[in-house]
């Protein structure tokens, strides 16, 4: 008999593609066998290998719809997307706090896509440090750790937001993951086991929202960790195309 699944809730982009964004995440929850809600930060036109368009939900309409939701369901975990600029996740997190403040929060800073397609306005990157203060674990890539060390938001070591450093642009260790968590550094390898792995249109969201939902079942940060490399390292191996299979 299934038992009650915890609730999560993503609030991303729209991709028609299904490869990224709400869709994706979606795809994860239900796999991962968590209850999904979404918020949809922006409407896009795109395909598994470039974005055409972006048309951003007035956050208005972003905080009014996550209000509405996070009240009425127990949500354990939230994780964000693709978000408009700092006053953007701002307002998100505000209003995750007033009404389910113990919610564990993931974000995933998408700052520019594979195809150099910029989301989010790099000019507020230096307002987001008390944001980042509010979050339980950021999923940045490894350029896009680069552009926030440059801002010098966060020292690592002291940092109360764990940060995941994504290793697939990495030259020195391919794949190797590194989370920063209460000034501990803790490499995650890829399965040595595995010989191919194929890139995926998406895999930073499906990684997040497979954090956020082991963070939501109870896990500690770094098995949540280990166990969302182990879900996007199957999803990295199951066709060679862009976009990918969910099982």
């Amino acid at each position: 008999m299934q038992g009650e699944r915890p609730f999560v809730m993503t609030v991303a982009g729209f991709d028609p593609s299904g490869g990224a964004g709400i869709l994706a995440d979606c795809k994860t929850f239900e796999q991962l066998r968590v209850q999904g809600l979404g918020v949809c930060t922006a409407m896009t036109v795109q395909t598994e290998n470039r974005c055409l368009n972006l048309e951003w939900q007035p956050l208005e309409q972003v905080v009014s719809a996550l209000g509405i939701l996070i009240k009425e369901y127990p949500v354990k975990a939230v994780k964000i997307g693709v978000v408009k600029d700092a006053e953007f996740l701002n307002e998100i997190i505000n209003t995750i706090k007033l009404h389910a403040p113990e919610a564990k929060v993931v974000w995933d800073p998408v700052l520019k896509s594979t195809s150099e397609f910029t989301f989010f306005d790099l000019n507020t990157v230096s307002q987001l440090k008390n944001i980042l203060n509010q979050m339980d674990l950021i999923t940045p890539n490894y350029n896009e750790n680069q552009i926030l060390l440059d801002s010098n938001l966060f020292d690592q070591e002291g940092s109360s937001c764990a940060v995941l450093i994504k290793g697939g642009h990495r030259k020195d260790l391919p794949g190797t993951d590194v989370l920063w968590e209460k000034g501990k550094e803790i490499f995650i390898y890829p399965n040595e086991r595995i010989l191919t792995y194929y890139p995926k249109h998406g895999s930073g969201c499906v990684l997040s929202s497979a954090i956020a939902a082991h963070l939501a079942k109870g896990e500690h940060m770094e098995t949540a960790c280990r166990q969302g490399k182990e879900y996007i390292e199957k999803f990295l191996t199951g066709t060679p195309g862009l976009l990918g299979f969910h099982s």
